[in-house]
């Protein structure tokens, strides 16, 4: 399968031939492929954000090349242009750029700036908000008479409406109490379960990416130092703690109990995974 969306050898410098010049990505290979939900993690300054902002056109890269379904984004204003819809970018609290007099208005402003006819508009915005939990009833409201939480989902609504083959979500759950952060996760996967999208999670969370993605990229320090399945990359426990990450608490867990000399599978993150695991051993002999 060809990948939807990649960036080949993407360098990106900022303040170039300044005395403030720093290089936040080097030569870095990413890629995404269609329907895949993958988490891009990394500590702050790694250049995770730097890179998704290359990813729908809000940065030019300095180096290389960002490929939309094998169409370099940056070759014609036009495809530039276009690429902005079609990846969606929702950028942590997002509820801080929320402007408009209604909820409605907010959700459908992207989808008026494509063009579109107002049935149209009308049955993106219903669609959108459904998927992030608003009612009818909120649509005529004031997006700043709500809370917290309901307007992450407003400004989360109004990326989705576009409709975005890509969504990428920087730290989207950032701030909110554990009830919302699992209500955000749910309305996410829903959307990519039922529009069959890629979707690109950026977190600081292990636990959080643990649960929710198929892949992981590890970005540290401008370049990806580890990409694969979830269970793959936290067996890497010891390097993603250099890299200031760690590994969801139940990886911790079993890395100690290796590290105590018991011969078990440590790279478990999930509560499923953690009780096959000790099954396991059990039957194999005590632990």
């Amino acid at each position: 399968m060809d990948p939807i969306i990649e960036t080949k050898n993407l360098t990106h410098i900022y303040s170039a031939g300044t005395p403030f010049e720093h290089t936040a990505l080097s030569g870095v290979d990413f890629c995404a492929y269609p329907g895949e939900y993958l988490g891009i993690i990394g500590h702050t300054g790694s250049g995770k954000s730097t890179l998704i902002q290359h990813l729908n056109a809000l940065l030019k890269p300095t180096g290389g090349q960002v490929l939309f379904q094998d169409t370099d984004i940056w070759s014609d204003p036009k495809i530039t242009r276009r690429t902005r819809f079609q990846v969606g970018l929702v950028f942590q609290y997002p509820e801080y750029q929320l402007f408009e007099e209604t909820v409605y208005k907010d959700i459908s402003f992207g989808p008026k700036n494509m063009g579109l006819d107002e049935k149209e508009i009308d049955r993106r915005v219903r669609s959108a908000a459904y998927f992030v939990g608003l009612r009818d009833d909120q649509l005529e409201k004031s997006p700043f008479e709500l809370s917290g939480g309901q307007k992450r989902r407003v400004a989360i609504a109004g990326v989705i409406a576009m409709e975005p083959k890509v969504l990428v979500l920087d730290e989207p759950t950032a701030g909110l109490d554990p009830e919302g952060v699992e209500s955000i996760l749910s309305n996410i996967r829903e959307y990519h379960d039922h529009h069959n999208a890629t979707v690109i999670l950026v977190s600081h969370s292990m636990e959080e990416v643990a649960r929710s993605v198929d892949r992981l990229v590890a970005v540290n320090d401008g370049t990806i130092s580890f990409q694969g399945p979830p269970r793959e990359v936290f067996r890497h426990g010891e390097e993603l703690e250099q890299m200031g990450l760690g590994v969801p608490q139940l990886t911790r867990v079993f890395h100690r109990l290796r590290a105590m000399g018991v011969d078990i599978d440590s790279s478990v993150y999930t509560l499923e995974q953690a009780k096959a695991a000790i099954l396991e051993k059990l039957r194999g002999g005590a632990v």
